[in-house]
């Protein structure tokens, strides 16, 4: 299975934000859509991402005065980015190794939607799923 497959199942919505939203702004967005990470985007080119992690870690260090940042000074600059034709199991090991829990999807350098871990679960499950039904109808003919 492609990322293709599960941007097709999933939808092509990303939440995106400017390195100048404050961080108050982008729990908002956060909240709203609810879901657990925001690309971070300039002129149209991801420079971050910034997740409910980089949230609570910036809490616990700097206070509740964080909240008042741009999102530029609490964000993950180096973002682990997929495509389209990666394969689920490809990026499942990336995810895993890397402790990413959000990967962007970029085809031509343009964002094209975001894969999080819980998507990749939920597709693995699907595929056993479809698996042991063939199994079972095979068995039982």
């Amino acid at each position: 299975m492609r990322i293709s497959d599960v941007l097709n199942a999933k939808g092509l919505v990303v939440i995106t934000v400017l390195p100048s939203t404050a961080v108050t702004a982008l729990l908002a967005e956060l909240i709203e859509h609810n879901v657990g990470a925001a690309v971070v985007v300039d002129a149209d080119q991801i420079v971050g991402i910034v997740s409910e992690r980089d949230i609570v870690q910036q809490l616990h260090a700097r206070g509740r005065t964080m909240l008042d940042l741009p999102v530029a000074e609490i964000m993950t600059r180096t973002v682990r980015i997929c495509s389209p034709e990666d394969t689920l199991d490809s990026v499942s090991v990336t995810m895993t190794n890397q402790r990413t829990r959000h990967m962007p999807v970029v085809v031509d350098g343009r964002l094209a939607g975001i894969v999080s871990i819980g998507d990749v679960v939920k597709t693995h499950i699907a595929e056993l799923e479809h698996d042991r039904e063939q199994l079972t109808a095979y068995i039982s003919q």
